[in-house]
């Protein structure tokens, strides 16, 4: 009996954490004298445990038994012990989190490999082998892209070529739930990756190529990729496998007992693929009600607070009222800012695409859905260049980016108590930066946007001058000229990036003590070592 991968820690608290495992076989497994059962999907068979009874502020070493024996760590392992560090009131006052987002696995093809560069989580995880215990970060932030189903890596386009009938399927897509796991396996089972993923509490969250590039664009993108006879497949494989391999691990211990869809599958004592896709079915049905599928959570850190938001699957397109995230997903979204807003220090709100764009590039797709809305040649000309040019982050959902503009200034805006600041972190655009929000009124928490893309892929040259471009003050100028001509309204508050733009392979640390924060950009040299690449304070 063996681990095929992981384990990787998940949600931690001050006395409980959950440990993710994939298993050979179905089995027994266990994790500091607390065992589960593995659940099976399609002949893969997973485990999530739920460690209890740890102390608060504590580090202890953990080892991984399958069926009694012992698979983790791996005999003549280099690598430190795996270790669970609980949070609790000795550590309340201060946060390490390390984030980042889109990292293409390493290909065994010297040139492409030597075209992506190094891996900056790789790199990472190298350092923080030499660190002690207390001085590893409190959690590992992946917003989007842990998976590249629609850009394989030569290897997995000549594996799927050699095991694919030909027929309905794309040549160079996964599609089936195996195939999706053969993405996992590859991505997470670098050594020094599945190290860190064992020893740091990991938060994650889709984006498009978890599933596929621009997915869920627009209305138009959803009803021309229902008609491809293979979708099906795709969708129900994409959301499935993600339920498994992420979603589950970003519940507490607490919540994945009360998950009534988790409880089916521990009970369940065949296949659960017909339960997965009546889950993806569900999840991929655009319902803005009480039977949908939330994908967005919640993560306390001490007086600090985490919210991931789900901006791809929540979105609401068939009915043509375009909106990044349905009524019912924001209303929880601010029941979870507001809940004891004024106990916080620091609030994070994560989303895989960013709030705050260059601010021509977001004047341009505020501009282009404004034309996508009309009929006839001009808005299919538009819904076109929407497709083609990526356009569509927050405020191409402009009802949306105002809403959670609104939001983030309330947050912000409480008089005596409240956190010191608001921090939206992001990924995507492929290019790393800080940008400092000013809202008219002052506000008593600084408000920043803080992207980091990617942690391992590859940048277009073309891509570099134009981010430039739209950061200038001067086409920032034109754009809002021309987005006030197209209807737009003025927006609640203006942006200036402080860092940047950064472009190459690039890791970033949000810290905090007290109410005091600040972010580190650290990208790695040709000698593997990370080095500083911009620091930006976030209080005064």
């Amino acid at each position: 009996m063996t681990l095929v991968l992981g384990p990787v820690l998940r949600h931690v608290g001050d006395t409980t954490a959950l440990v993710w495992v994939q298993t050979d076989a179905a089995a027994e497994v266990e994790v500091l004298g607390c065992a589960a059962r593995t659940f099976e999907v399609q002949g893969f068979h997973y485990a999530l445990v739920p460690v209890q009874g740890l102390a608060p502020d504590s580090a202890i070493e953990y080892q991984v038994h399958v069926d009694g024996v012992k698979v983790w760590p791996e005999p003549g392992s280099d690598f430190p012990p795996s270790v669970i560090r609980t949070r609790g009131p000795n550590s309340a006052d201060r946060l390490r989190v390390v984030f980042g987002s889109c990292r293409y696995p390493k290909t065994g093809d010297p040139k492409l490999d030597d075209k992506l560069g190094l891996d900056a989580l790789d790199c990472y995880a190298a350092r923080l082998t030499a660190l002690p215990v207390d001085e590893r970060p409190d959690a590992l932030l992946l917003l989007g892209d842990q998976v590249y189903a629609d850009e394989l890596t030569p290897d997995a386009r000549r594996h799927l070529a050699g095991h694919r009938k030909p027929g309905r399927r794309p040549p160079d897509e996964v599609v089936t739930f195996g195939e999706y796991e053969g993405l996992y396996r590859h991505t997470w089972g670098d050594p020094e990756i599945r190290w860190i993923l064992s020893t740091l509490p990991t938060a994650m969250i889709f984006d498009d190529h978890d599933i596929r590039d621009d997915w869920n664009t627009s209305g138009a993108w959803r009803r021309e990729v229902n008609q491809k006879p293979w979708w099906r497949d795709r969708i129900r494989a994409g959301l499935g496998s993600y339920w498994v391999y992420q979603h589950l691990g970003n519940l507490s211990p607490g919540e994945l007992a009360a998950d009534a869809d988790y409880q089916k599958f521990t009970a369940n004592d065949g296949d659960c693929w017909p339960l997965l896709v009546e889950l993806a079915d569900r999840a991929d049905s655009e319902v803005d009600g009480d039977k949908g599928l939330r994908f967005s959570f919640r993560w306390d850190l001490g007086r600090s607070r985490l919210i991931m938001v789900d901006s791809r699957n929540a979105r609401i397109l068939d009915s043509g009222d375009r909106k990044m995230l349905g009524d019912r997903e924001f209303r929880w979204l601010e029941e979870q800012v507001d809940d004891r807003l004024d106990t916080l220090e620091h609030l994070l709100i994560g989303t895989s695409l960013p709030w705050l764009l260059p601010p021509a590039l977001g004047d341009l797709q505020t501009i282009n859905e404004f034309a996508a809305n009309r009929s006839g040649v001009r808005g299919a000309l538009a819904e076109k260049i929407r497709q083609t040019a990526d356009l569509e982050h927050w405020p191409a959902f402009l009802t949306s980016f105002l809403r959670l503009s609104a939001l983030i200034r309330a947050a912000a805006s409480r008089p005596s108590h409240g956190p010191a600041t608001v921090s939206v972190l992001s990924g995507d655009v492929h290019h790393s930066y800080a940008a400092r929000a000013d809202f008219p009124d002052a506000t008593t928490a600084r408000v920043h946007q803080l992207v980091c893309s990617p942690v391992h892929n590859y940048v277009p040259a073309p891509v570099k001058p134009a981010f430039r471009l739209a950061w200038s003050q001067r086409a920032a100028r034109l754009t809002r000229r021309w987005a006030r001509h197209a209807g737009s309204p003025a927006l609640p508050m203006s942006w200036r990036n402080l860092s940047g733009p950064l472009f190459g392979n690039t890791i970033a640390t949000f810290e905090s003590r007290n109410r005091s924060a600040h972010v580190v950009f650290e990208q790695p040299g040709d000698d593997g070592e990370l080095a500083t690449v911009a620091e930006v304070a976030l209080t005064d």
